[in-house]
Order: structure tokens, then sequence, then C-alpha cells
């Protein structure tokens, strides 16, 4: 699964909670610090992704009459295009390697901005925030699929898509990423 900039926040809350839970690390700001830290590396790597989705669509779309000419596949098509522009966006499109990265990444944001202190390796601390970016991405897909149980058990039928049904969803999404003890 992919992160997504609306998990975005999420994933950093559970971050931040799961280096103050581990006990090797001490928090030298406060948690929403180390969300907040966590959070603009997680945002940048995903708008990265965006514009590389955005750049391959732009080919896509170009190409639009040669592609339905050839009858080829378009979404084989559009992951060919997209591996081979990823090296030139700095996007990493396995994501055991990605996730990796990226937490290796927010921890050198944390040790440089000096919100973090620990005596263990730094792989150690990496390896929490790895684990913490793959549990949530993990539990994310249960997390929906009990939000959309809970509305479908509603009288009213709420209709994905509208501004009710995503108000609704963003509320019992935040209120189960709250029972899990993610935020």
């Amino acid at each position: 699964m992919k992160i997504s900039l609306k998990t975005i926040p999420h994933i950093s809350n559970k971050i931040s909670i799961d280096l103050n839970k581990s006990g090797f690390v001490t928090m030298t700001q406060g948690l929403e610090r180390v969300a907040q830290e966590a959070e603009k590396v997680l945002a940048e790597n995903v708008k990265q992704e965006m514009a590389l989705e955005e750049k391959v669509d732009i080919i896509c779309e170009e190409n639009e009459e040669e592609i339905e000419f050839m009858l080829a596949d378009e979404r084989q098509l559009f992951f060919m295009i997209k591996k081979k522009l990823a090296p030139e966006y700095g996007v990493i499109l396995n994501y055991e390697e990605r996730y990796s990265d990226i937490a290796h990444k927010i921890l050198d944001e944390l040790y440089e901005e000096d919100l973090i202190q620990f005596d263990v390796t730094e792989n150690r601390i990496k390896n929490i925030i790895y684990n913490a970016i793959t549990g949530f991405i993990a539990e994310a897909s249960e997390i929906e699929d009990a939000v959309l149980d809970k509305i479908r058990s509603y009288k009213k039928r709420y209709i994905p898509g509208t501004d009710e049904f995503d108000i609704l969803y963003e509320k019992i999404y935040r209120e189960e990423i709250v029972k899990r003890g993610m935020e």
C-alpha cells in the first residue's frame, strides 16, 4: 500500500509514539515536534511520487493514439514508464526499500534538529521508525474495513464520494486510530 497525503499525519504520530514508548529515545522537544519532522519527510516523499506519476500521465496522454493502436495494456505501460523515470525523480518503487530509506531520512532529520537523543545504534532507532511505518500500513486496511463496516451499519445510507460520506468517514477513521492507540 502506498502512503497518501491523508495518512501522513497518522503515520507521523505513530512514529513519535513508538519512539517515545521504545525506552531508547529521549525527546528533547516533545512528541509533537518529532511528528512534525516525520511528517515533512513523508510529505516530501509522497510529493516526489506524485510528480513522477503526473509526468507518466502526461507521457501516456501524449501517446494515447499509439497506445490504443498497439492495443497496449495501459496500466502495465504506466508502470514501465514510471519504473524508467523513478530514479530521475528520486523515487524508490520497492516499498520495503522505500520505507527503509524514509526511516533513515526521518532519523537523520530528528538527529540533525536535535529532537531526539539515544544511546543505542542508529539502526535500532531506524528500525523503530520503519516498523511504525509498516505497522501503520498493515493496520490501515483493517481500519478502513472497520470504518466502512460501521458506516454500512447505519440505518441511513451514505453514498461514497459525497461530502456527508467523507466527513463521516474521517470522523470514524480518526476514532478508530485513537482506539488502536495510533494517535
